[in-house]
């Protein structure tokens, strides 16, 4: 085998030919230039996804811990469906089936799309998070709340899910790092993200070994910053008392 060549990197990718410093000009592209737009490619739908699945997640969550049973079975029924469809099954769903079955959505971009498949998916996952959390405290803080005379949408806001975002952050640490990775599945639809740039350049190319490391590293430093960031919010967050909160 070859010896590596990290210079790779620094190549046009329309000819071939090494630019100084790695940064195209011109209207010319290095792999570099092109590494560094795929991982804002999938950064953004990492992130807009997260906010999809934070916002439906938690409605959903809050509605399948309510006393109305009707409300109950609507979230326990998005939950099931998204959470036992797989993931790249429902990015072709989106991608496919739905524009055809809505015209309309055929002009959406595809990015779009994506995001609200990776955010539908991840969100029952945060829906089944913030139920258990939600759950897990005692039924005497919902009753406290009630007798103070908050209606119960203000009991939930002022008393329960102060609470319960706290002691889910741990689970929900482990879901924002997994949707960087599941964010791959985006390749699939021609998003020009980490995984697809790192077939196509290898294939250009034929330098697997340091176009797959340099990805690699790039996916881990993205789940590892929000590791971090997660253990700083869960630090500044954490309630005396309560699960992993000293004294």
């Amino acid at each position: 085998m070859s010896a590596w060549d990290w210079q790779v990197f620094c190549k046009n990718t329309l000819d071939g030919s090494v630019v100084a410093g790695c940064f195209g000009s011109g209207g010319d592209i290095t792999y570099f230039d092109w590494l560094l737009s795929a991982w804002g490619w999938t950064l953004s739908v990492s992130i807009l996804a997260l906010v999809v699945a934070l916002l439906l997640g938690s409605v959903m969550g809050i509605l399948r811990t309510t006393p109305s049973r009707g409300l109950v079975l609507l979230g326990n029924a998005w939950t099931e469906l998204f959470r036992n469809i797989p993931l790249l099954v429902q990015i072709f769903l989106w991608y496919h089936v739905v524009p055809a079955l809505i015209p309309p959505l055929r002009a959406v971009p595809s990015f779009i799309l994506v995001v609200l498949g990776l955010g539908l998916f991840t969100s029952a996952r945060i829906s089944e998070q913030v139920r258990a959390g939600i759950q897990s405290l005692s039924r005497g803080q919902r009753m406290a709340g009630l007798a103070m005379g908050f209606t119960l949408p203000q009991t939930y806001r002022y008393v329960l899910l102060p609470m319960a975002f706290r002691i889910v952050i741990p689970p929900l640490t482990s879901e924002s790092m997994n949707i960087i990775k599941n964010s791959s599945v985006a390749f699939a639809v021609s998003i020009s993200e980490l995984t697809l740039f790192a077939l196509q350049a290898q294939e250009e190319t034929s330098r697997g070994i340091e176009i797959y490391l340099a990805v690699t590293g790039l996916y881990f430093i993205s789940a590892f910053a929000i590791n971090r960031f997660m253990l700083w919010l869960e630090g500044h967050l954490r309630v005396p008392g309560m699960i992993g909160g000293g004294k």
